[in-house]
């Protein structure tokens, strides 16, 4: 099947598609890592201990549930937001020369602006997920939760807060463009090795695996500082004698004084697993469902060519 350029077309919907579903599927397996790392970031008085440790712990104190607290909105948020990013980059991708041809450096490039346009679009999901899954945390635990759902929150946040408020973190998160652009980078150039001429339906779906979790795993130690102040600014830090509407320069700045490097650290361990699983079964899923579309589509095309 010859391949199609443009942003609207058949293929590129298809790995939008694809990117979407494999989302939602390592991230349903790997939640309760995700909490882990949530609840480290953003509790204070919870020791930085390892991340089995951590989920017995909260079993123990509020249940098995609270490993899947938030977990609908986040499916939500994430199925949205890797829609929008695979469409943009794949989009993107079929609209470059082919003249230039296919490299990291374009790779980069391609992904962080397919980046951009994902944190523009998709923020205001995040800010409104990230509190649900706080809800009934902490000193909270007493209170209703103060939204229903995403629509509501989104909603209640305008009405309360401002429409501006639904973008907040979003100059970390700008920056946080270098975590899928190097995953991308990496995962490209991985895949054009391991191909080297070969179609994708000929690899093993652990070699996808392999290749999606070595290429998060570098993204994640590199930029897991600037994810841990973006989840504070859109939970809303609190710290009583730093302002609400901190920056994230004032934030980070904040951190290093109180608590040192390792404070920009807390809960990596959890991070860095949920990323890592959550990418690798997410990208072994995405090939999977590519390489089978596009396999139904040629064999479509060539029996009604047949027919002919």
């Amino acid at each position: 099947m010859a391949p199609q350029k443009g942003l609207f077309t058949y293929e590129t919907l298809v790995h939008a598609i694809a990117g979407a579903t494999g989302s939602v599927v390592g991230m349903t397996v790997f939640y309760p890592l995700d909490t882990v790392r949530s609840r480290l970031q953003l509790e204070e008085d919870r020791k930085a201990k390892n991340t089995f440790a951590v989920i017995k712990e909260l079993v123990e104190e509020e249940g098995f549930e609270t490993l899947y607290r938030g977990a609908v909105p986040v499916l939500q948020s994430i199925c949205a937001s890797n829609f929008v990013y695979f469409y943009s980059f794949h989009g993107l991708k079929s609209l470059s020369s082919s003249s230039v041809g296919q490299s990291a450096a374009r790779d980069l490039f391609l992904a962080s602006v397919a980046g951009v346009i994902n944190v523009l679009t998709t923020t205001p999901l995040w800010v409104v997920n990230t509190r649900l899954k706080m809800a009934g945390v902490g000193q909270e635990k007493q209170e209703k939760p103060a939204y229903r759902g995403l629509i509501d929150g989104l909603i209640k946040i305008v009405k309360t807060e401002g429409a501006a408020r639904l973008w907040s973190g979003t100059g970390p998160s700008l920056v946080l463009v270098s975590n899928p652009a190097i995953h991308f980078m990496v995962y490209e150039t991985l895949k054009r090795y391991i191909l080297d001429g070969r179609k994708a339906s000929e690899i093993s779906p652990l070699t996808f695996f392999a290749v999606g979790a070595t290429a998060k795993a570098i993204a994640t130690l590199i930029t897991y500082p600037l994810q841990l102040v973006q989840t504070r600014m859109r939970h809303g830090h609190k710290y009583p004698d730093l302002k609400a509407d901190a920056s994230s320069l004032e934030l980070t700045s904040y951190i290093l004084r109180k608590y040192g490097i390792k404070g920009l650290y807390k809960g990596m361990e959890a991070k860095v697993l949920q990323t890592i699983f959550t990418a690798a079964l997410m990208f072994m899923t995405y090939e999977q469902i590519v390489a089978f579309v596009f396999k139904l589509l040629l064999r479509n095309q060539q029996l009604a060519a047949q027919r002919k």
